[in-house]
């Protein structure tokens, strides 16, 4: 058995490429659209994995984008996608400077949860050993539900 991909529905491809793209740093490794179906899959990979990925060695983000309007509830019950990162803090600080929410922020230098636009739930994990606990993370309260 190979792990695949993880498939997430989105509601603003455009939107959700930025999110997962331009500022979690996942990079688009394949796309097919399909009139007949009236939908468009994306496939994403961590930028370490991409050479894997087009190797089909590599598991993706499949980004399904229905083109007719569907609404989406719920997306806690999807669970999360997990990304490890090679500081947390600077991950962290990143997103939050291109406005992303940080639910549960890095406390420990360890572990934090982001939400993308249709409301999935991303934990990034340091690599390694954790970080030692710094600001402003340390003071920081959880935001939402992660």
């Amino acid at each position: 058995m190979q792990y695949l991909h993880t498939m997430v529905r989105v509601k603003d491809l455009d939107a959700s490429l930025n999110f997962y793209c331009d500022q979690l740093g996942l990079v688009e490794v394949s796309r097919m659209e399909n009139e007949k179906g009236r939908f468009t899959l994306v496939f994403l990979a961590a930028p370490d994995d991409v050479e894997q990925a087009r190797e089909k060695k590599a598991p993706l983000v499949e980004l399904t984008y229905n083109w007719d309007t569907e609404d989406y509830d719920g997306g806690r019950n999807f669970g999360h996608l997990a990304f490890r990162v090679e500081n947390i803090y600077d991950a962290c600080a990143r997103l939050r400077e291109a406005g992303v929410t940080i639910n549960r922020p890095p406390r420990d230098g360890h572990m934090a949860f982001v939400r993308s636009p249709d409301g999935i739930s991303i934990e990034l994990l340091q690599k390694g050993a954790s970080l030692a606990p710094a600001e402003p993370w340390v003071s920081m309260d959880n935001t939402g539900s992660w």
